[in-house]
């Protein structure tokens, strides 16, 4: 087995963290707190993934 992802399951996951970034990033500076910014982070990165995995093919 090898241990290394694919190339398409790198690229999913790291656009899922980007977005999670921004999404967190742009909540922080919306005014919301901390912790606030973060769940929407985590929250969007998590639900991005099943979306890129489909238009990313």
């Amino acid at each position: 087995m090898n241990p290394c992802p694919t190339v398409h399951s790198a690229v999913v996951l790291l656009m899922a963290v980007v977005i999670g970034l921004v999404v967190g990033g742009l909540t922080f500076l919306s005014g919301a707190t901390a912790a606030g910014a973060v769940l929407a982070g985590l929250t969007a990165g998590a639900v991005s993934v099943p979306t890129l995995r489909g238009l990313i093919g």
